[in-house]
C-alpha cells in the first residue's frame, strides 16, 4: 500500500481527495496547520499539524512515513486578502513550497500533484480556455501559483522532479454521502453563499454586475464538483510516472449567477433574496474552460454536468453541516 502525503488535506478539496484515495486502497497522511482547514474533515487516521514555512517539522513527517508521493493543495485562497496582502501570500504560497519541495528531494521523494487554479490565466482573452492560452494572472494569489508552476517545471528539467499541476476552475458541492462539505471562514463561493441567503432570508445575495455581454447579463462561470475533482488528482497521482505537466479541470460548461439562483431555488423550493450591485473589478465576463487535455492524458471526464445536481449536494451539506 502507497503512503500518499496530503498536504493541505484537512480543506475543501483536499478533504474530499483524501477520503476518494483512502476508498481506493491509498494511505493517506495528512498535515495541515489547520488555520483553514477542519480537522472534523480528515478520514485518515494519520494526521500530522505542520506548516510548510517550518521545514523542521515537515522533514519529521517525511521521517516518520515513508512516503511515496505528495498532493499539494495548501495556500492561502482568498484573492481580495492576496492584493491587500501579498507578502502573506507569497510567503505562504511560495516560499511554503519551496520548503516542501526541499525536503521531499531530501528524502528522495520525486512525484507531486499541485492543486493549481485558472487564476494562473487571468483575464480571458478566449473561451474556452485551454492550457496553452497566455498566463497573465491580475492578482497576486493567482502570481502565487504561476510562479510555483514555473518552479515545478524547472525542478523538473533540473532534478528530475515528476508533477502534474491542475488548474481547477469553480469547485462546487460537496460528498454525496454529506460527511464532509464546503466550510470557509469567510465563505466568498457562489453557491454557499446562495443556499445561505435561503436559510437566512434577512441576509440577501449581492449579485454584482447585470450587464455584462452574456445572456442574462450575469457573469458565467465553469462550476465542477469537488468529487470530481477528487478522482481527478487520483487519476494525476496514477499517471505521474507517464508525464509531467499542467492540466485544466472544468466541466467547459457554463453557468452564470442567475443560473445558479434559479437551481437553487428549485433545488430547495425556497425563494433567494437578491441584492443587485454594480461590477467588481477585475470579475471577467465569462470563464469556463476546456477539458480535453485532462480526458486525453487522466482518462477523466466529469460525472457532475447538471448544475441542478451539484447544487443539491452543497443543499444536503447546509442541512446536515457537521463543522
Amino acid at each position: 500500500m502507497k503512503n500518499i502525503l496530503i498536504v493541505g488535506g484537512a480543506g475543501y478539496i483536499g478533504s474530499h481527495t483524501v477520503k476518494q484515495l483512502s476508498n481506493s486502497g491509498y494511505n493517506c497522511i495528512v498535515i495541515d496547520n489547520l488555520i483553514y482547514g477542519h480537522k472534523e474533515a480528515v478520514f485518515t487516521p494519520y494526521f500530522e499539524l505542520a506548516d510548510l514555512l517550518d521545514k523542521d517539522s515537515l522533514d519529521r513527517v517525511f521521517k516518520k512515513y515513508q512516503i511515496d508521493s505528495v498532493i499539494h493543495f495548501a495556500a492561502f485562497a482568498y484573492v481580495g486578502e492576496s492584493v491587500q496582502h501579498p507578502r502573506k501570500y507569497y510567503e505562504n504560497n511560495v516560499v511554503g513550497t519551496l520548503n516542501l519541495l526541499d525536503v521531499m528531494l531530501k528524502n528522495n521523494v520525486e512525484k507531486i500533484v499541485f492543486s493549481s487554479t485558472c487564476a494562473t490565466y487571468g483575464e480571458p482573452q478566449y473561451i474556452p480556455i485551454d492550457e496553452s492560452h497566455p498566463q497573465e494572472p491580475i492578482n497576486p494569489y493567482g502570481r502565487s501559483k504561476l510562479m510555483i508552476e514555473e518552479v515545478l517545471k524547472d525542478y523538473h528539467q533540473a532534478y528530475g522532479l515528476k508533477y502534474i499541476s491542475l488548474r481547477y476552475f469553480n469547485a462546487a458541492g460537496c460528498s454525496k454521502d454529506k460527511d464532509i462539505g464546503e466550510s470557509h471562514s469567510p465563505e466568498t463561493h457562489l453557491i454557499p453563499l446562495v443556499l445561505q441567503a435561503i436559510i437566512n432570508q434577512d441576509k440577501p445575495i449581492k449579485v454584482f454586475g447585470t450587464d455584462y455581454d452574456t445572456p442574462d447579463g450575469t457573469c458565467v462561470r465553469d462550476y465542477i464538483h469537488v468529487e470530481d475533482l477528487a478522482i481527478a488528482h487520483q487519476l494525476a497521482l496514477e499517471k505521474l510516472d507517464k508525464y509531467s505537466g499542467c492540466l485544466n479541470l472544468g466541466t467547459g460548461i457554463g453557468t452564470s449567477v442567475k443560473e445558479i439562483i434559479t437551481a437553487a431555488e428549485s433545488v430547495t423550493g425556497k425563494m433567494c433574496p437578491i441584492e443587485y450591485a454594480g461590477r467588481r473589478n477585475g470579475d471577467p465576463a465569462k470563464l469556463f474552460a476546456t477539458n480535453n487535455k485532462a480526458k486525453n492524458i487522466l482518462g477523466w471526464s466529469p460525472k457532475y454536468n447538471d448544475i441542478k445536481e451539484i447544487v443539491s449536494t452543497a443543499w444536503d451539506w447546509e442541512l446536515n453541516r457537521k463543522y
